[in-house]
Parts: structure tokens; C-alpha cells; sequence
């Protein structure tokens, strides 16, 4: 082989080989990447319905995963864990990253200031100091919140409806999962609570151990109800929130549909699904250019109220029909 020629094999072997890195390069320019930080285990369903379901609201606005798209969730079970996947995230620098709740968010804005943060279901993002203002967040994240002060009254107003006997009412939480309930939450709760002649007090509990023995606790003297908090740590111990308010015969209202659908009695809340969905609508118009500061925070606009006849009269209570007939669905 001439040298020319020699020399004209190995330029073309290295344009070949230099082709599809060209190509990599030009599709990771179209790529765009989210992250996603979850308050949850990855085996939980509801929560990866949450994901699907912003997914879903992705692909309808044109974003198709492995095409121009590309998601990557983390999942994380307690504060340690958060953290981390928080850090770990952020050093990945991608174009935005979805944040589930109140924890996940502080976790995130703890890493960076200028990635764009879009949150699903925070409960007080002003008073958790992660935007200036709903209309005009002023930071590097805005989003969704999943719950308003007067709700307290509704949910009050269901407990009295379902179970008139009830004159002493729990508000339960967990402090490190629901830092703002006692300065968001509390005062409206107790003023609802005088409305309808009954006592309030607020319940934290710190531990799944701790849970029963409130719970237990609170049992102990008549007339008891409980009100469980939006809260992940109680969202994540369901199964024995609703079992021990069902052992005590303590009739209880809860934030979410999950709760009833395992035994709670009666729910009242924002449809969490649609949350995530409308949080797909801010990723769309954050990589498309906008910023996350002049997007204003969104109040929910979709709630659920489901009854559950069967624990209803497991605890002799006798559901209205009137009640029944508002509800948006019934399982019987």
C-alpha cells in the first residue's frame, strides 16, 4: 500500500469513528434532562403514579421520553436519603428537576439556586421560605400547593356531619415532615374547631412506634375524632393510621383518597394526580424558556370526597345520605 493511501485508510477510519460522537453530541444539545426527587419508596405505587401521570403530562405537550426527553427519578425514604439524591441530582446539572413535597423542596434549595425547581404538592411554600410570593415566587422554584387553611373547616365539618357525638378532635403530624403545620395550619384549624363546639389540640408524632401510643392515648377519654395532616410520614404509615383509628374507634378524616381506599373512614383533598399533571405544564413552558420566578404558585382546583360505608359502620356510625350523595365517590 502506497503511503497516500495509507495515510487517506486512517483518515477515513477516524472520520468514521469521530461520526456517531458528532452525533451523540448533536442529540444531547436536543436532549433535555429532568430530575425528579420523590418522598417515597420506588415500590410504591401511588407515588409512581404521581410520576406516571407527570409523564403523561409531558407527552401530551409533545416531550417523548428517549426522544427529546430524558427523566430520571430518585426516591428517597427518609431525610438521609433526600439529601443525598438531592446532591446527587444537582451535581448531574440537569434542565429542571420535579420536586414531590415540602421536604424534597427544602432538600433541593439546599443544593442549588439556579436550577429550575418546579414543586407538585408543597402545603406553605412562603412560609417555608421557598418563594417570595405565590404571584411572584422570585426564585428558582414555583409550582403547586396541595392544601388551603380553610380546608380545616371542611374537613371539621365532614368529622361533625359523619359523627355528631365527636367534641374532641386530634390534629396529627409529624414536625420533620410537616414543618408547617403549627404556624400555617394550626390557628385556623383551632378556630374551626370552636365553630363547631369541639376541642382541638394539636398531635405531633415523631415515630411509626410513637404512632399508637398517641393514637391510644387520645382514645383513652369519649367523644375523640382525629384529622390526619397532608403529611408523607403519615401518607407513608397509611396502613397503620387507618388500622389503629379503626382498633380505637376513633372516626378520622384524612387529606388523601389512599386513606380510604385501605380502610379510612372519610377523605377529603386535592386530587394529587392532577397536581403532577399541572406541574408537567410548568416543566413544558420552563424549558421552553420561562422562568421559574415569574410563574406564579398555583392553588389546587381539583378535590375528592370519598367515604368508605363499610368502616362507617364497622364504628356504628350512620353515613347521611345527603353526605353520600356529594361524595365523589363511595365504597360500600
Amino acid at each position: 500500500m502506497q503511503r497516500r493511501d495509507f495515510i487517506n485508510v486512517i483518515a477515513s477510519a477516524g472520520a468514521a469513528a469521530a461520526w456517531p460522537f458528532d452525533t451523540r453530541a448533536q442529540q444531547s444539545k436536543e436532549m433535555r434532562r429532568v430530575g425528579a426527587l420523590m418522598a417515597a419508596a420506588e415500590s410504591d405505587n401511588v407515588r409512581r403514579g404521581y410520576m406516571l401521570a407527570f409523564q403523561d403530562g409531558l407527552r401530551k405537550l409533545g416531550w417523548t421520553e428517549g426522544h427529546n426527553i430524558q427523566i430520571d427519578p430518585r426516591w428517597a425514604v427518609d431525610a438521609e436519603s433526600m439529601q443525598r439524591l438531592a446532591k446527587d441530582l444537582v451535581a448531574r446539572k440537569p434542565d429542571l428537576i420535579l420536586s414531590h413535597s415540602t421536604p424534597t423542596t427544602a432538600a433541593l434549595l439546599q443544593e442549588t439556586r439556579t436550577i429550575p425547581i418546579v414543586f407538585a404538592l408543597v402545603s406553605d411554600p412562603v412560609g417555608s421560605r421557598f418563594v417570595t410570593s405565590f404571584p411572584r415566587p422570585g426564585s428558582n422554584a414555583t409550582g403547586f400547593t396541595n392544601i388551603e387553611p380553610t380546608m380545616s373547616g371542611k374537613w371539621l365539618e365532614l368529622l361533625k356531619e359523619v359523627a355528631p357525638r365527636v367534641t374532641r378532635v386530634a390534629l396529627l403530624f409529624n414536625p420533620t415532615t410537616a414543618p408547617y403545620t403549627e404556624q400555617f395550619f394550626l390557628t385556623p384549624f383551632k378556630a374551626a374547631a370552636g365553630s363547631f363546639a369541639m376541642q382541638a389540640i394539636s398531635t405531633p408524632v415523631h415515630s411509626a412506634p410513637e404512632l399508637e401510643s398517641v393514637v391510644a392515648a387520645w382514645a383513652r377519654e369519649p367523644n375523640g375524632g382525629l384529622v390526619a395532616m397532608t403529611d408523607i410520614f403519615l401518607i407513608a404509615h397509611r396502613s397503620e393510621m387507618t388500622s389503629l383509628a379503626a382498633r380505637y374507634r376513633l372516626p378520622a378524616v384524612y387529606p388523601y383518597q389512599i386513606f380510604t381506599e385501605i380502610g379510612g373512614l372519610l377523605s377529603y383533598g386535592n386530587d394529587t394526580e392532577d397536581n403532577f399533571r399541572r406541574a408537567a405544564t410548568y416543566a413544558d413552558r420552563i424549558l421552553k424558556g420561562a422562568k421559574p420566578s415569574e410563574l406564579p404558585v398555583q392553588a389546587p382546583v381539583k378535590f375528592e370526597l370519598v367515604i368508605n360505608l363499610k368502616t362507617a359502620k364497622a364504628l356504628g356510625l350512620n353515613v347521611p345520605l345527603q353526605l353520600q350523595q356529594r361524595a365523589d365517590r363511595v365504597i360500600e
